[in-house]
Formats: structure tokens, sequence, C-alpha cells
């Protein structure tokens, strides 16, 4: 018997890869996003694509229909900038989101919900080194965005012991790859889609956020993609949350700097400091060991090689306008 497989937020950069694996793998997958997004949007013409707006209750309960079960990938996200500047807005809009999301899937009787969460739920935690096992002893994060994606996790828990619905937990590290276009001010994208752009548009000397000695696990979205589905399919992962990413760190220095030598720059090397928050994790490292041995999962995908696909891939885009203060 094929599965139907929802996936929440498919046309968003994550869902999108999420979406073809499923494809491969053979699954009958519902796309579902909003109406903007789904025609913006190239998805594999394969997927039924379901336009609905996940903070409207009916839409929610219309696009689980008939479905077995769901990736919960939908949600308002963004760069450092966007989400300190606009924490109110993200953590109403997920909250909303995610409660119609679990509701739906309850009256639907889904067997399972496979919840994305995020990296940033650690972004308290005492442990530079991320575990499964860091998060109850982690203070909760502190704004709007990780606190959204930290409530969702709740919602997995809550609804396991009332309704009994199952769930599986997925933590990625920093995603980073093709389909990911930068925003048009500065952080309002991720650093790999924000560097990328400045260095591109020539800009000089390239500006960062802070000193540059942050560090993060940078990790390819087809290994996410291949990890969530892996997890979807595994029973072994039923009730259990996973960390999933690049088990190696590197500085945003080392990043601008790898990435400045792949779009070819011609002067040398320079960056400048711009403005911080208080909110920026200073170190952001991940152990995979759980997914490693329940799931058998790690991330093939070098950083290098994932770079140079990603400076190709925005490349061949139309020309970029540098993203502005």
């Amino acid at each position: 018997m094929t599965h139907t497989v929802v996936v929440t937020g498919g046309a968003g950069f994550i869902g999108k890869h999420v979406v073809n694996r499923l494809l491969e793998r053979g699954y009958t997958v519902r796309a579902v996003d909003t109406e903007d997004a789904l025609q913006r949007q190239k998805v594999d013409h394969r997927a039924e694509l379901f336009p609905a707006d996940l903070r409207d209750q009916d839409a929610a309960l219309a696009a689980l229909t008939r479905a077995d079960l769901c990736i919960a990938l939908a949600a308002r996200s963004s760069g450092i900038a966007f989400f300190n500047q606009h924490p109110a807005e993200m953590l109403n809009d997920n909250t909303r989101i995610i409660s119609n999301t679990f509701e739906a899937a309850r009256r639907r009787s889904l067997k399972r919900l496979v919840y994305i969460s995020s990296s940033c739920v650690f972004d308290h935690s005492a442990s530079p080194l991320a575990t499964e096992a860091s998060l109850p002893q982690s203070p909760p994060p502190p704004t709007g965005y990780p606190f959204s994606k930290l409530l969702g996790e709740f919602y997995c828990r809550a609804y396991t012991q009332q309704f009994g619905l199952p769930y599986t937990i997925i933590r990625p590290f920093n995603v980073y790859g093709p389909g990911e276009l930068p925003g048009p001010r500065w952080g309002d994208s991720h650093v790999i889609p924000d560097l990328t752009a400045k260095i591109l548009s020539g800009q000089y000397p390239l500006e960062i956020f802070g000193d540059g000695y942050q560090t993060r696990s940078f990790t390819h979205v087809q290994d996410i993609a291949w990890g969530i589905v892996v997890a979807m399919e595994s029973p072994r992962a039923t009730g259990e949350d996973f960390n999933l990413g690049y088990p190696y760190e590197v500085t945003i220095l080392q990043l601008a700097s790898i990435l400045w030598a792949l779009c070819k720059r011609d002067e040398p090397f320079q960056v400048k400091s711009g403005p911080t928050y208080s909110t920026d994790v200073r170190r952001r490292a991940v152990d995979i060991s759980k997914a490693h041995s329940l799931l058998s999962w790690e991330p093939v995908i070098q950083l290098a090689d994932g770079l140079r696909q990603y400076v190709a891939w925005l490349r061949g885009r139309p020309v970029l306008p540098l993203p502005q203060l």
C-alpha cells in the first residue's frame, strides 16, 4: 500500500527537497503551502499541490484529508536580523500553524507526525555541543522564532500524552544549499545566501555580523531531506528526537573566506564587522550519534563541495541586488 504523505511548507527551501525524496521513494505526496509560494516555486509536478494558509484551522484540516503521514515543515523562518526585529509576528504565526497542524493530525488519525524543529532550541544551552539529552537542561530560547520551534516539541509530547498521536522530532542544524535565495535586506536570509550575495554583488570589504568567531555546523539540504525521510520510515524513530547536522564546526570568518575564494574575487579577503545581537549564539555544534545509531544516518556532502554547488547555483540566478542595511 502506498502511503500519502503531506509535507506542510512543501514549496519551501527544505520542503521541496523533501518532496523530491519522497517521490523518488514512491510515495503519494501532497505539498501544502500558501498559494503564492506554490505559484512562485517549482515543486515537482508529480506531487499534489494544495494551497492553504495553515493559520486557519479549517484549511489545516482540509490539507490533511486522507493522509497517512505528515512532515510538518511549515513555519515563518528567516535570518537573524529579521527574527530579532519581528519576534511577536513570528511567534504568533508559528504558534497558529503548529496548533492547527497538530489538531488536524489528531482529527485525521494520522499514523505519525514528523515535526521539524530547529537547532535554535539550544540557543541558551550551557553545553556548546548539542545532544538530544541537552535540551531538558536548557533554558528556553530568548526570542519568538526559536521559542515557537520549541513550542512545537511540547505539542508533540502533549498530543501523544492525551491523544496518542505518534510523533518524531527532527532538529536540522544550519541548513544550506540550492534553492535558498538571499533576502532583500541584510540578515533577512541565512548567513550563506546572505554572504554569497554580498560577495557576488561586489561588496568590499565584506560585511558580517559581529566579530566572525561564532561557529556553526552547516549541513547540506539534501542530507537533511534524506534524514527526514529516513526518520519518517523508521519505526525506531517513533517518539524520538534527533539532531541532524554536519558534525564539524566552522567560524563565520572561515565560512566567508571559503565563499570569497569560490566566488573568485580579485581583492584580498577583508571583512568589516557590523552590528550584532545579544541573542547571537557564539558556538553551535552538533552531536549526531543518536541519529547514526538509530537511523544509520550521517551527512555525506562535504562543506566545501556543498558551498561550491551553492555558489554555482546562485551565479545562475538573475542579477543579484546587494542586500541593504
